[in-house]
């Protein structure tokens, strides 16, 4: 759902990419569950606020600049449940990767590594061995179904790109 920038000021708040969609509604979840470390640590949000850059937040039990700066790049989690239901066509990011993905012709892309997105729409990083192809993930456009039971995304795309 997010990823922690960094540090924010020297009184412990962390800036947070958030991957929500407004990024502030990853600020209505608690707790977060932040993961890259041994086991996943649950931390509670005080309060958080937008900003240029991303969210500036405050959580229970980071007091200081160096106990912030120390969880940068740690990935944050929610409990699927807090999520909200899905509408037909919708898919959560977590749910995509992995998935295979081949093209009409059934040529084998490899898998979706993870998702970007760069303004305009989200890209599947897909990965297949050392190749690494991004395919705009566009329903009915390059993306012609996905199979979550199966497994399979299914492409309009040329395996040459």
């Amino acid at each position: 759902m997010g990823r922690v920038q960094g540090a924010h000021g020297v009184r412990g708040a962390l800036m947070v990419a958030s991957f929500s969609d407004p990024p502030r509604r990853l600020l209505q979840y608690s707790p977060w569950w932040l993961l890259g470390g041994d086991a996943p640590q649950p931390l509670a949000v005080v309060r958080g606020q937008d900003s240029t850059k991303g969210l500036i937040v405050e959580v229970e039990g980071i007091a200081d600049r160096e106990a912030a700066a120390a969880l940068r790049g740690r990935e944050i989690a929610v409990e699927r449940a807090a999520l909200p239901p899905l509408r037909k066509g919708e898919y959560y990011w977590a749910d995509l990767e992995g998935l295979a993905v081949r093209n009409r012709d059934g040529a084998d892309f490899g898998r979706v590594d993870h998702l970007v997105d760069f303004g305009a729409h989200p890209i599947l990083v897909v990965r297949d061995g050392a190749r690494e192809r991004m395919i705009p993930f566009v329903l009915e456009r390059h993306v012609i179904s996905v199979d979550l039971d199966v497994g399979v995304i299914k492409v309009d795309w040329d395996p040459d790109f």
